[in-house]
């Protein structure tokens, strides 16, 4: 039969079938009022952002991730016609890893070690300090690539990697979560999540031996695998509410992991017939060994009311917010576990939202709050006040992103150094229950400003970068800050790198976003315009700068890109520095690499 002859049984095939499902009326109808809005919301990817992305990644954003609410009702071909006409590509074929990319040696025993990178701070206390980093400030000036590892079907690469036992342990947007040879980067073993994972991995060890990583995904489970083997040991939800999310890295201490919880809640709110609000944000603890929930204590005690209805005439609820979006960190001494808030989605008043919390290890109880900026009450899509599910007193959603960091000063005197999207710093007494010792402010602030994702602190200084991506009223986005612990004092600052090129250019920004990460000498940057830089703690200077926005050949044999840096930071350890590269979002450069550095690339 010629290929002529063939055609009339293909049209009578659609006509039997059905045509196939139509990708522009169904992005106009479910997802344009967001994405293609003429002010675009800053914390909404637009529509040039979107099609940057890998349809697998649209896809599962819509099935697995944030926008699961949005995509309700649709079926998956359905979707994937809405991925197809968003992104211009075609659904890729899978990909069979080499087997020269897969290590050899998957019977090496796993030993953990004092100097190594354990979860998103490095330590119990989020410091994100490495005192042992196994090289000096001054080989860091001739610090090379090493290897480089692609992450397949997405165009982000901000999971931060961790480093236990000459093993890197790294999570994905597409939902997989790889272990590595640091020296090689050859893969140990891969893990399907089911959802996007962009926590650090935390190590911890098990009952009877042996060590499990620990993670969270954008669904809200937690899951637990065998770090030496990637096989799946117990994993438990631990919130309902269909738009929370696992953001923050779960961090493990004798025996339990605790977790924190965070939502997308305010994206939700943008339908005037979506009932806002109701998630309240939590921290979890569980039993390491079973994933049993232990204890969990939300961050807005009081559970949501009926309030009034909407200018739309849909029922409004509250309280609701105080996401924690960020690892918390344990304060051994005092047996309290911190963490920091989200802000408030609805007007009423809540005083632990925008805050610094402390809770107690065993029970989970709340000790103490310190709130930073009260009604601060936001969802998006508000251009005024008292609007849809607006609230009537609207905040300008300058919520803590990061991990509270607890230092001891020179006294023997303890220090909680918190720092917010408001570009505000703060030094807080934890005798005092959390009492403000100092504040400092560094930059403008906005939604997606001030101190977004984490600072740092050794025992001398804290080191703050600045984003402000979308703030230009005050000067320049980004910049460098050191701090002194025990007063906020200013030592130094170093301002964002000047940009040549063209200022609505993606990536054509000194923001920096993603969090930092220092050691003897050094701190570590990486800023939306694809540059990594480490910088002197004594004085500022930049005395070493890498440009990743360019493409690189990897151990895994994926076609990778290097672009912006925002999100997870540097992993420091073992004489190596490792980063993630790419993030196609708010004027940022897709990318899809993991990146590993030593001293002239030995």
């Amino acid at each position: 039969m010629t290929v002529r002859q063939c055609l009339p049984a293909l049209f009578l095939s659609i006509s039997l079938l059905g045509a196939p499902p139509d990708g522009d009326g169904l992005y106009q109808k479910r997802c344009a009022a967001c994405h293609d809005a003429a002010k675009p919301q800053t914390r909404m990817p637009s529509r040039s952002d979107l099609s940057k992305k890998a349809p697998e990644e649209i896809l599962k954003a819509m099935f697995a991730g944030a926008m699961v609410q949005q995509s309700a009702g649709l079926t998956e071909e359905e979707g994937r016609a809405i991925a197809r006409y968003v992104t211009a590509k075609e659904f890729g074929a899978t990909i069979v890893v080499a087997a020269t990319a897969l290590c050899t040696d998957g019977t090496k025993s796993f030993r953990p070690a004092e100097t190594d990178w354990n979860g998103w701070g490095g330590d119990l206390n989020s410091s994100r300090f490495q005192k042992n980093p196994g090289f000096t400030a001054e080989d860091a000036k001739r610090l090379k690539l090493k290897w480089a590892f692609g992450f397949r079907g997405t165009n982000v690469a901000s999971a931060q990697p961790t480093l236990v036992g000459k093993r890197l342990f790294v999570g994905s947007a597409s939902g997989t979560v790889y272990s590595l040879d640091a020296a090689t980067g050859c893969t140990y073993w891969s893990y399907e999540a089911g959802a996007n994972v962009r926590t650090a991995i935390s190590i911890g060890a098990v009952p009877g031996g042996g060590y499990a990583a620990y993670f969270g995904d954008i669904r809200s489970t937690v899951h637990a695998v065998d770090a030496t083997t990637g096989t799946l040991i117990w994993k438990t939800k631990v919130e309902e509410h269909p738009a929370s999310r696992v953001t923050g890295a779960p961090i493990f201490y004798e025996g339990r992991l605790y977790v924190p919880v965070s939502s997308t809640e305010e994206a939700s709110a943008m339908s005037p017939k979506y009932e806002c609000c109701k998630f309240r944000g939590s921290l979890v603890a569980l039993d390491g060994a079973t994933g049993k929930l232990l204890w969990k204590t939300y961050s807005v005690s009081d559970p949501p009311k009926e309030t009034k209805k909407s200018s739309t005439g849909t029922q409004k609820f509250g309280p609701a917010g105080g996401a924690i979006w960020s690892s918390p960190m344990i304060d051994v001494k005092r047996k309290l576990i911190y963490a920091s808030s989200g802000n408030s989605y609805t007007d009423v008043d809540v005083s632990t939202t925008d805050a610094i919390l402390a809770f107690d290890l065993e029970t989970g109880t709340l000790k103490w709050a310190t709130q930073a900026l009260p009604k601060d009450n936001y969802v998006m899509s508000c251009g005024k006040a008292g609007v849809g599910n607006c609230p009537e007193q609207m905040g300008p959603d300058h919520d803590f992103g990061t991990s509270p960091i607890l230092r001891t000063l020179p006294n023997g005197k303890q220090i909680v150094v918190a720092a917010s999207k408001a570009a505000m710093v703060y030094g807080l007494d934890p005798d005092q229950n959390g009492k403000i010792l100092w504040e400092k402010r560094i930059g403008q602030g906005g939604p997606l400003g001030g101190v977004e994702w984490g600072h740092a602190a050794d025992d001398q200084n804290v080191y703050a970068a600045v984003s402000d991506v979308f703030q230009t009223t005050a000067g320049v986005p980004g910049g460098l800050h050191a701090l002194a612990l025990g007063t906020g004092e200013e030592v130094w600052n170093t301002p964002p790198a000047k940009m040549t090129c063209i200022p609505t250019a993606a990536g054509c920004t000194g923001a920096q976003s993603a969090a930092i990460s220092v050691m003897p000498g050094m701190v570590f940057s990486g800023s939306v315009d694809g540059h990594f830089r480490g910088y002197s703690t004594k004085t500022g200077e930049i005395i070493w700068d890498f440009d990743a926005v360019k493409p690189f050949e990897t151990v895994n044999g994926v076609k990778a890109k290097g672009g912006s840096f925002d999100g997870g930071g540097p992993t420091i350890a073992n004489g190596m520095v490792f980063t993630g590269s790419g993030y196609g979002m708010w004027q940022g450069l897709a990318g899809n690499v993991l990146l590993a550095f030593s001293v002239d690339g030995k």
